[in-house]
């Protein structure tokens, strides 16, 4: 029988991706969130789900550019964990917040434009999740990657939600609106092809003319 082989990689990135979640649930412990709590919770699960979802979209360029092949093997997971962290903090704005008012609820949505920005972009995300397993890619074929490009317009849309709540200081979603827009173009075929040419070149192998530059398809796969 094969011994399991221990995968640092996987195992760093559940550390990290956990990390986030371990700190808030410690400083709620000790009473060490700010004097607003609940938009604390709010924004830190917010941010950490935008980032983890950058992150998951930066795999595949990761093994285009960089040749880092082994990022493909944690696209997926990291791209659950950014799931998670976006139903923590729609759970905590519906939960904690409003206290499952659904007319209070509905108000905000179509009150405030970035609460309907963040809802849409969950929703997005929420049938890319439930068929991240190979079972649905499977039984979904074509439709499965066709289904799980729309990671990017629920990227765009968190983006957006970012920027129409903080309203005034927009250079952090915009940091992310600008790697977003590189991941973007790393998926136009001329740009894809030149930035693994470049690889190549820089790295002194040849680029084989068979080789793919891997699923398309990011993030929750």
């Amino acid at each position: 029988m094969r011994r399991a082989r221990f995968d640092f990689l996987r195992v760093l990135m559940h550390v990290a991706c956990l990390l986030p979640l371990a700190a808030l649930i410690y400083d709620a412990a000790l009473e060490q969130l700010t004097a607003n709590p609940i938009q604390d919770v709010t924004s830190r699960t917010g941010r950490t789900a935008l980032v983890l979802l950058v992150a998951s979209l930066m795999c595949t360029p990761a093994n285009t550019v960089f040749g880092f092949r082994r990022a493909l093997n944690v696209r997926r997971a990291i791209g659950l964990y950014a799931f998670l962290y976006a139903g923590l903090h729609l759970l905590t704005f519906a939960v904690l917040d409003y206290g499952l008012d659904l007319g209070l609820i509905g108000q905000q949505i179509s009150e405030k434009r970035y609460v309907l920005a963040g809802l849409t972009a969950f929703v997005i995300l929420l049938p890319i999740a439930l068929t991240s397993t190979r079972g649905w890619m499977k039984r979904l074929g074509r439709r499965w990657k066709l289904l799980h490009r729309f990671v990017y317009p629920a990227a765009i849309l968190a983006i957006v939600h970012f920027i129409w709540l903080v309203k005034a200081d927009i250079s952090e979603p915009l940091r992310f609106g600008i790697v977003i827009a590189v991941m973007l173009a790393l998926r136009i075929p001329r740009v894809r092809k030149t930035a693994a040419d470049v690889r190549s070149r820089l790295t002194g192998r040849a680029r084989s003319p068979h080789s793919k530059s891997g699923s398309r398809v990011i993030a929750l796969n």
